[in-house]
């Protein structure tokens, strides 16, 4: 490659993000194609998987393999028969893409899942959040190397970020996150999220999904996303930089 700095172009060496087609399949059957970095696949189907509410809990995966074939990896997720012949009946072919959320549902209700309200109780002082957003700069090694990728990260109150995960995708990012959550067994509501992306309506779903009480993003929401927030009781905070962060939906998790 070539780099241009003050008007001086030089021979230099870069690293950047890898991002190649991962193809879900259930049961065997084709379910949906997107492009990701190629690191932590199995959190990444699982996530999915349940945040997507393919599932109704974790329990009804039985099982996962990932496998390559070619140029594209393969992530084959076994879940509970019944829950396999909802899938059938949805009839999505999904495509998923770095700056897209989910494409090809057939309805709109499809589309606009409305997740249950998430619980009470969990409450974040507004140093610690902070804390957690300094903290988290140091735990993004894929993104130090390579300025593009985005991290999702659970935090606990009273601990600071306990895990984190990094893709190409902001969307994949949170679901492996969700995912190494379930396979480590963590009391997900016991904790909450931060985003180095915007919230997108399918971000607060996601989340709500799996009963996160607090959404807390680098960039800003979009209006379907805080309105979504608002009927699922979470806390949605948007523009969360050192120093400044924007409450839009259900401040009283959050305290001085």
């Amino acid at each position: 490659m070539q780099r241009w700095r003050d008007e001086r172009t030089a021979g230099a060496t870069d690293v950047v993000a890898e991002e190649l087609p991962v193809a879900l399949r259930y049961q065997g059957t084709p379910y949906v194609v997107m492009l990701a970095t190629p690191a932590d696949l199995e959190d990444l189907a699982i996530g999915f998987t349940v945040s997507e509410a393919i599932v109704a809990s974790p329990d009804e995966i039985r099982h996962v393999r990932q496998q390559a074939t070619g140029d594209a990896l393969e992530v084959n997720i076994d879940i509970a028969p019944p829950r396999f012949a909802e899938l059938l009946q949805r009839q999505r072919n999904l495509t998923g893409r770095t700056g897209c959320g989910l494409c090809g549902a057939e309805t709109v209700e499809g589309a606009i899942r409305q997740p249950p309200p998430v619980r009470a109780g969990l409450c974040v002082s507004l140093v610690a959040l902070h804390e957690a957003l300094q903290e988290l700069t140091a735990r993004q090694p894929l993104n130090e190397r390579t300025g593009s990728v985005h991290a999702a990260a659970w935090v606990l109150p009273d601990e600071g970020i306990r895990i984190v995960r990094e893709d190409v995708g902001r969307h994949n990012a949170l679901d492996k996150l969700i995912g190494a959550l379930i396979q480590s067994k963590a009391d997900i509501a016991s904790g909450y999220v931060i985003i180095t992306s915007r919230a997108s309506y399918e971000m607060v779903q996601k989340a709500a999904t799996v009963g996160v009480q607090l959404l807390v993003a680098i960039s800003a929401p979009t209006g379907l996303a805080v309105r979504l927030a608002e009927t699922c009781e979470l806390t949605l905070v948007g523009f969360a930089r050192p120093g400044q962060h924007v409450v839009y939906s259900h401040p009283h998790r959050l305290r001085a």
